[in-house]
């Protein structure tokens, strides 16, 4: 069965804590965003459909709890509530207005980890899929399929390699050479036909990408957070 590859929306405005829960979060394989307040994760999960949201309860500005509220009637993505040891009433309230389940700070990795592994067990379909959905585009590499607006394009095999290793890796730069190494190719003009092509199928305007960028003298990038 092919491996799924959850998207997981991180929002806090501790520096710190966001950055550890990403680069943890990373390294078990899960596909991460970040945002630094309420204000900013409601931009991208209008962008983005994520499978789960780990959200700070106390931040400046709009709180976690006020986040849920506006979300609540059309966001159906679980959520893990980060609190503070003395905010059992936070607790109490964020559980009852649609949280799924909340860890108190300081927290062990590893704790949080099997957390999220057990609502994603639950709340996921069974038959394990990789799909992922930004803007108006959903990638969905069991169907070898993307969908642009009302358009939809097939991708073959050596598109859907190239696309899976830079979802695992949103904002990583990949060399033509590391490319050419996933799809045993070596020619670098065939490489950029390749990207090209891709393109072609997820951006609104090809020739002025936003999402499959090009690095000039580094290579290519896929930015989705």
């Amino acid at each position: 069965m092919d491996k799924f590859i959850a998207h997981i929306l991180v929002v806090d405005d501790d520096d710190g804590i966001r950055d550890l829960v990403k680069k943890y979060l990373n390294e078990s394989n899960f596909l991460v965003t970040t945002a630094n307040s309420a204000e900013e994760a409601s931009e991208k999960v209008n962008l983005i459909k994520f499978d789960l949201i780990i959200l700070d309860i106390m931040m400046p500005g709009k709180n976690g709890l006020e986040f849920i509220e506006d979300h609540k009637k059309k966001l159906n993505t679980p959520i893990i509530l980060l609190t503070a040891k003395g905010e059992p009433d936070e607790r109490v309230k964020g559980l009852e207005i649609g949280a799924d389940d909340y860890l108190p700070k300081p927290f062990e990795p590893k704790e949080l980890l099997l957390r999220i592994n057990n609502i994603l067990k639950k709340t996921l379909f069974v038959e394990q899929k990789r799909v992922i959905e930004f803007e108006n585009v959903k990638i969905d590499l069991n169907k070898l399929l993307i969908i642009k607006s009302n358009d939809e394009f097939k991708i073959n095999n050596t598109e859907k390699i190239i696309l899976e290793k830079m979802i695992n890796n949103p904002g990583k730069t990949f060399k033509r050479e590391n490319i050419g190494k996933l799809i045993d190719l070596d020619k670098e003009r065939s490489i950029d036909v390749i990207i090209t092509r891709l393109r072609k199928k997820i951006e609104i305007d090809p020739k002025k990408p936003k999402f499959l960028q090009t690095i000039r003298g580094e290579g290519y990038v896929l930015w989705i957070e």
